[in-house]
């Protein structure tokens, strides 16, 4: 079984103790950007994965929800936000910049661009992961969204006088958490080696939220943000899928559905014994 999983810190705290040898993870582990996840999944190339909430919602036919899993946060989420050069209400018909790596989070600003700040900016795709910040600044545009590791790093060289983030946003709108991935499993996948997969998923993530002064450390090693800042970040994210969680979700759905974004279907569970 082939199980994909982020590059980006923010699943440390899943995959963490897999990586270490406390957990057994029955499968071969694929890294990458969410949104290569997204098409490998769709593929048929893995078997599990995390996905992008918007790319779940798309091919809900081909793919169950695993329960219990999934990273959100109820507030702000820190590595997903939209950095300006001016305040967000001046955007309008100004050119935006959207990363390429992720689909859920540029459907969420467009929501917010719409239907709280009522802007219109140009939207430009752009390649945003860390090695390309240097580079980013020298193109022409008046915002930017950024989002994981590279998103953390521009926060911390204050290069922009205006820092949106999306997580906070959302909460301010709605009252809600917001669910950015999830993990799936194909429909066509082996029931038994999923259930174990998942199984070792959840052990490790219990894990890694017992373990996160390890996990931080290793999270700034990895990207040079410091450990007080990694640690801060992994304190704001949530990895359960609770009842609250599938509400902010479902909110988010309804909100795309509405705009025929996604397609208006249910959320569908892998059954569990």
């Amino acid at each position: 079984m082939r199980v994909g999983r982020i590059g980006y810190i923010n699943c440390y705290p899943v995959y963490g103790a897999i990586d270490r040898g406390e957990v057994k993870l029955p499968a071969e582990l694929v890294t990458g950007t969410p949104a290569e996840l997204n098409d490998l999944l769709v593929a048929g190339e893995l078997d599990v994965s995390v996905i992008s909430a918007v790319e779940y919602a798309r091919h809900a036919k081909e793919l169950v929800l695993l329960p219990d899993l999934a990273i959100s946060c109820d507030g702000p989420v820190r590595s997903v936000a939209l950095f300006s050069k001016q305040p967000v209400s001046r955007l309008d018909a100004k050119t935006v910049l959207i990363s390429a790596s992720s689909r859920t989070s540029v459907a969420l600003l467009e929501l917010l661009c719409r239907d709280v700040w009522k802007i219109q900016p140009r939207f430009a795709e752009a390649r945003a992961e860390a090695s390309d910040l240097d580079h980013l600044a020298e193109l022409p545009h008046d915002a930017v969204l950024v989002i994981g590791d590279p998103a953390l790093l521009l926060a911390q060289r204050d290069t922009y006088p205006h820092r949106y983030d999306l997580g906070a946003e959302w909460k301010r709108w709605t009252g809600l958490p917001f669910v950015f991935a999830v993990w799936a499993a194909r429909r066509a996948a082996d029931p038994g080696a999923v259930h174990r997969g998942h199984q070792a998923l959840l052990t490790s993530r219990d894990w890694g939220l017992a373990h996160l002064d390890l996990l931080a450390a290793a999270a700034s090693q990895a990207t040079g943000v410091p450990v007080a800042a990694c640690l801060e970040y992994f304190a704001g994210l949530d990895y359960a899928l609770t009842d609250k969680h599938l509400a902010g979700l479902t909110d988010f759905f309804r909100r795309l559905a509405a705009r025929g974004v996604v397609p208006d279907a249910s959320l569908q569970f892998l059954h569990v014994a």
